[in-house]
């Protein structure tokens, strides 16, 4: 196994699962009453509050609402698509070697 192909076969499925968690978290917005601190919603929160902190302080509330997630969610599915989509990065290096 390449360096490549062990770098597809991990960064794959680490996009896939923060996306999904990010998709998780938008939905607890929806929820304002539920405690972040408690299982299960802590292991939604625990991962993906380290970069929602800081773009929070880049992007405020709009109308109230948090749509720090949903910008999460188009970058972590922009990184997939360019690294290892039909056509990304990663997935023609694969083929050269």
């Amino acid at each position: 196994m390449t360096g490549v192909n062990l770098t597809i076969w991990i960064l794959g499925p680490v996009l896939g699962l923060m996306t999904f968690l990010f998709i998780f978290r938008i939905i607890l917005t929806w929820y304002p009453q539920v405690d972040l601190n408690r299982l299960p919603f802590n292991l939604i929160a625990w991962p993906t509050e380290p970069f929602l902190v800081p773009l929070r302080k880049l992007v405020q509330p709009i109308g109230g609402v948090d749509i720090t997630p949903i910008i999460w969610v188009g970058i972590f599915s922009l990184l997939r698509e360019i690294l290892l989509g039909q056509q990304g990065l990663l997935t023609m290096l694969s083929r050269m070697s």
